[in-house]
């Protein structure tokens, strides 16, 4: 049976789960009603909040949609134990923003994947790190269909072999965070199409295809080269129901319009693992310290830096906010939703 019927799809598109408020219920749904897959990211979701986001999507569609997770031990999400790099001490103390840690630097895995326990999803997906044996069964025994991620064949093959149904290669152009844990993974990252080439080798299991794609003869040609579906996330940030600000939302459309602002980056410094955005002011000014030996690991960083970009936020800065965005960033569109899944599939 073709990844498409095992999922209940009518196309081969799924809308990337973008975690941080991208992915909103009714984005997820619109794409789910339509027939693609929609989905949330909620990996740095509160528990409560995501069990009522999950109601939300569930309200306004009857079709299969995805929650995504990312996956951190309890230590990793309740560890604050590095120093506050002295470089971003000092541009808090200089622009007199008042700098609170929280308790922890992440949510619990634990209780969020408790949250689709309790409230069974379709379709779960995770992302950061991997789940065992046992946790996949416990949720495919509620009926929940598990996709894992992998940016290296060795992370493809491990998911093979817990039992998922299938997995989502994200090639080195994908926007944002990706989701392998090895080290192979961020050492030597892979374009999508060798990905998946050197993943098909290894393993059978049905491939999702992520990063870069932007059309519908992207889709035809992560189709050709083995995957069965396309996810698709840079694209969906500039249409009416994703949740990125205004602001984001208007430096990702500048760079459609303008190729000399469309150059992605990536990055540790926002947050501690390697991600792609648009390269900014804040990218320039701290880049120096990007192989820093003692740049805070993920999530730490990650929390350390967020009333940075809160604040940038607040002062309709694009310059010191996490532009995340794919190297596919210069085909945006301003478009309704819809607009964009009839244009991919029309071009399919």
């Amino acid at each position: 049976m073709s990844l498409l019927n095992t999922l209940n799809l009518t196309y081969p598109i799924i809308q990337a789960p973008m975690a941080g408020g991208a992915t909103t219920p009714e984005l997820a749904a619109t794409v789910s009603n339509f027939g693609g897959l929609g989905s949330l990211g909620g990996g740095t979701t509160a528990p409560d909040v995501l069990n009522s986001e999950i109601n939300t999507i569930k309200s306004l569609t009857n079709r299969p949609f995805m929650i995504n997770l990312m996956v951190l031990s309890e230590h990793e999400s309740t560890t604050l134990d590095s120093e506050i790099p002295t470089w971003l001490s000092k541009y808090y103390q200089e622009n007199n923003i008042d700098m609170a840690l929280p308790d922890r630097p992440a949510h619990s895995f634990a209780e969020q994947l408790q949250v689709l326990y309790d409230n069974p999803v379709p379709i779960a997906s995770f992302t950061f790190g991997i789940i065992s044996a046992e946790q996949v069964q416990g949720l495919k025994d509620l009926g929940t269909r598990v996709i894992g991620t992998a940016n290296h064949p060795l992370e493809a093959k491990a998911w093979a072999e817990i039992g998922v149904d299938a997995v989502c290669v994200q090639g080195v152009e994908a926007g944002g965070h990706r989701g392998g844990w090895l080290a192979q993974s961020e050492n030597d990252p892979l374009g999508l199409l060798t990905l998946i080439s050197q993943t098909r080798a290894c393993t059978d299991i049905p491939l999702i295809a992520a990063g870069g794609i932007m059309t519908g003869q992207a889709i035809k040609a992560i189709q050709s080269a083995g995957a069965e579906l396309a996810q698709i996330g840079t694209a969906f940030l500039t249409t009416d129901t994703c949740g990125i600000n205004d602001i984001y939302k208007q430096a990702l459309l500048d760079a459609s319009q303008d190729k000399r602002s469309s150059e992605t980056r990536l990055t540790r410094l926002f947050s501690g693992k390697q991600a792609r955005g648009l390269l900014n002011d804040y990218l320039r000014d701290f880049g120096q310290f990007e192989s820093a030996h003692e740049l805070p690991p993920y999530p730490q960083l990650n929390a350390m830096t967020k009333v940075l970009r809160a604040h940038a936020k607040q002062n309709l800065d694009a310059e010191y906010q996490s532009l995340w965005a794919g190297q596919g960033v210069a085909l945006v569109r301003q478009e309704r939703t819809i607009e964009l899944l009839e244009r991919l599939v029309k071009e399919c």
